[in-house]
């Protein structure tokens, strides 16, 4: 990771540059190279204005506008804004502590989500979909706060809570009874179709963007099996019914290959892990369009880590049961041409916490070791996704 940030994108993104302090000032980014993202050419010798802190071109360059600050990253390759499609922002996410979700309360929970926000746009992603929190609709409020410009961050689509059976893939179990959990830790737990159906309205009522369901355990939850199938295709239909009429997308948590099958049958518009995706499974996405988000480099992270700080003995054996055959899905996957969308989980603690399970924020791209070149970093969301 290193080695791509200081001599690959180490720029971030040309669409984050802002000025500091004077926000109306012109700057003119000499780019070494520039990657669009509108055609597959890699350019040379291009500029990029920015002007009240929008993208107002780019182009050969030439003279710097008049009064222009000038940022020479000729040694750096400029970009757009990246895009990672599972994240949680807004969330304490899992640990060796059980128990930091239900410790923060939902006012903490959403500061540290704001410090995630943070972290992930300076690494160079200026669009989420972030994908449940234990707090119900924390998220929703962090997407505000950076809408309205409080705090910095990437544009956030969120899911609000998870839809899930009582005790499966997305309930904090082996804290409390899960009954005796606060109320908007239970926000999406639903026994039955009919209330599967009622807590996706309630969840888009109260400024979800999409639906998350659980179809399958977890490997990051106590008690559940990410093979099992938790979900049935009636279950996540009538989620899917519900979206689908207001015109939001459902995605679905599925480990085991039934699980897919189930969310894909039921008219789910992506799969998050699609760990244990047979054949069939990946010959359906193909079919039927559906996304696959695939966190694959997650394996490796969670072994090593989890194994050097204590993690639960039940994350790291099912983490070891699922890497390297979601990687072997995954290479047969892309073999296929089945849509895949890049994917992170990545994950954040607070204090409490020195290390999440899964890569933290930032991680990905962004080096805090490494100096910002030029001495520009980003300070709230940009324009040009």
């Amino acid at each position: 990771m290193r080695h791509v940030r200081h001599h690959v994108i180490a720029a971030l993104a040309a669409s984050l540059l802002v000025a500091s302090p004077a926000s109306a000032q012109t700057l003119y980014l000499q780019a070494g190279r520039l990657i669009d993202g509108v055609t597959d050419e890699v350019r040379t010798g291009y500029c990029v204005t920015i002007k009240d802190e929008r993208i107002a071109d780019v182009a050969p360059c030439g003279k710097a506008p008049d009064g222009a600050t000038v940022i020479d990253w000729s040694a750096y390759t400029v970009m757009p804004g990246l895009i990672d499609l599972h994240t949680h922002l807004a969330d304490l996410g899992q640990s060796a502590d059980l128990a930091a979700p239900i410790k923060a309360s939902p006012a903490e929970t959403a500061l540290v989500g704001a410090r995630n926000a943070r972290v992930t746009l300076e690494a160079g992603f200026t669009s989420v979909r972030d994908v449940g929190t234990y707090r119900g609709l924390t998220d929703v409020v962090l997407r505000n706060a950076i809408e309205r410009g409080d705090v910095p961050g990437p544009r956030m689509w969120v899911a609000g809570a998870y839809i899930t059976i009582p005790k499966g893939g997305g309930e904090l179990n082996g804290v409390v009874p899960n009954e005796e959990l606060p109320a908007d830790m239970r926000l999406g737990v639903a026994a039955t179709p009919e209330q599967a159906a009622e807590k996706a309205a309630y969840l888009l009522d109260h400024g979800a963007d999409f639906i998350k369901t659980i179809a399958t355990g977890a490997v990051l939850a106590i008690g559940t099996e990410p093979g099992a199938v938790e979900l049935s295709e009636d279950y996540l239909r009538a989620v899917v019914t519900v979206a689908h009429a207001r015109g939001k997308k459902v995605t679905a948590h599925a480990h085991g290959a039934e699980g897919i099958k189930n969310a894909i049958r039921a008219g789910v518009d992506s799969i998050e892990h699609a760990s244990l995706a047979d054949e069939e499974a990946l010959q359906m996405a193909k079919a039927h369009g559906t996304w696959l988000a695939m966190d694959i480099y997650n394996g490796t992270y969670i072994d090593e880590e989890g194994t050097r700080e204590g993690w639960p003995e039940e994350y790291l054996r099912k983490n070891r049961e699922t890497t390297d055959t979601q990687r072997a899905a995954f290479r047969r996957a892309v073999g296929l041409g089945v849509n895949i969308g890049y994917a992170t989980d990545a994950r954040r603690l607070s204090a409490r916490a020195e290390r999440a399970a899964v890569p933290q924020h930032g991680q990905i791209w962004n080096d805090p070791d490494a100096s910002d070149p030029g001495g520009h970093r980003p300070r709230r969301r940009g324009d040009g996704t």
